[in-house]
């Protein structure tokens, strides 16, 4: 049995893509800690100064806060735009084929 899939809904598509996204993103967390700790070993521009450390630091939690809400971001975006595209090319060629049992 043939299956055609003639229109994929936009924000659905948007909402999946934010959730695996956000989800994969989540794999670089360990290393944005592990480069934050290391920055704030390294020496600073006046012997004693603690400000690079806490910059060090503070920029490793920051990336490891942000980053997995950018890449869900980016990943609702490029879904909400990729289903456009289909249903805009879906509509002139036919959708994709999906043969099931």
């Amino acid at each position: 049995m043939t299956i055609r899939i003639k229109k994929i809904s936009p924000v659905q598509l948007g909402k999946m893509l934010a959730v695996i996204y956000g989800l994969a993103s989540l794999i670089f967390v360990p290393f944005f800690l592990i480069m934050g700790l290391l920055a704030s070993f390294a020496p600073g521009p006046v012997e004693g100064s603690a400000l690079p450390a806490a910059i060090g630091l503070g920029l490793g939690i920051a990336f490891t806060l942000l980053f997995p809400v950018m890449y869900a971001f980016m990943g609702f975006i490029t879904g909400l735009i990729g289903a456009l595209i289909y249903n805009l090319v879906a509509g002139w060629i036919g959708g994709i084929e999906v043969e099931v049992e």
